[in-house]
């Protein structure tokens, strides 16, 4: 008797559609093939999904609960739904409970994603509770906010297995004291942090940002919208790593990497995410 065929393509039906996706790829992806904007916020297209948000949920046929479109596997037959009334109301209460304990001011993101499903987060609570403690600024390079934190442990995984393989660090406290911290909550010079800031890269609110931005919005001075970004490749030596590169008034204010580099995938070592003050 002859094995069966392996299969390398799956075919699920999505909001009344058929969508042709290869055998391992995700529902997001299936969704993204099919041009179905999904909302994400744990996720990253360089990091394996963790299922912390939950703001990508889809509702699937015979299923009981909605589940994370960013890691359910597309199995072949599947009728998944992405606007229907309860995605839409699930996304909605998620978005509210973020804006409603978070500083959400600098992830326009996350805020285009809460006026599309028409978050209130005041409904819960008049003004919002934060952590409410100063910004952590311990260094030159960059900065922890932790008012704007959403709990999405991207950074944590960028700093450990996922990418640096560092593990400065973790997760720590228990409700309103849940936060991202270094190991007995030291300070970053004195930490594990080796500041390749593939941290900063990951982070969906600037919960953590480049010392240099966070000086320029406190001065008034950063504008997003005049700035130019433009890619090169690193100079310190030849692994040739992808650098993408902030520029505003004909200064460098900032280096991210483009996530789909077959080098890089987004992740930089110290040298390149904060070495260029020679330019």
């Amino acid at each position: 008797m002859s094995n069966p065929e392996t299969v390398t393509q799956v075919s699920v039906r999505i909001d009344g559609d058929e969508v042709v996706v290869a055998a391992g790829a995700t529902v997001l992806d299936a969704c993204s093939a099919h041009g179905v904007d999904t909302p994400t916020i744990c996720y990253a297209e360089n990091l394996t999904p963790v299922n912390a948000c939950r703001v990508c949920v889809v509702e699937v046929d015979g299923n009981r609960t909605l589940v994370p479109s960013c890691s359910r596997p597309a199995e072949d037959g599947m009728v998944i739904s992405t606007d229907s009334e309860r995605v839409r109301h699930s996304r909605r209460m998620v978005l509210e409970f973020l804006g409603s304990t978070t500083d959400l001011s600098q992830a326009p993101e996350i805020n285009a994603w809460s006026d599309e499903y028409g978050a209130d987060a005041t409904r819960y609570v008049e003004g919002g509770e934060t952590i409410s403690e100063p910004v952590k600024v311990q260094d030159d390079l960059y900065i922890r906010d932790y008012d704007k934190c959403v709990l999405c442990y991207k950074c944590v995984d960028a700093c450990g297995e996922e990418a640096q393989f560092t593990f400065a660090i973790a997760m720590s406290g228990r409700g309103m004291g849940n936060r991202i911290s270094t190991e007995f909550d030291v300070t970053l010079p004195d930490s594990a942090c080796v500041y390749c800031g593939n941290c900063i890269g990951v982070c969906p609110t600037n919960a953590l940002q480049f010392k240099t931005e966070f000086d320029l919005r406190a001065a008034g001075e950063w504008r997003q919208d005049e700035q130019t970004v433009t890619r090169t490749v690193c100079s310190y030596c030849g692994v040739g790593c992808n650098l993408e590169l902030h520029v505003q008034d004909n200064r460098i204010v900032k280096v991210t990497s483009p996530a789909d580099h077959e080098v890089t995938h987004g992740h930089l070592c110290v040298k390149g995410r904060f070495g260029w003050q020679y330019v």
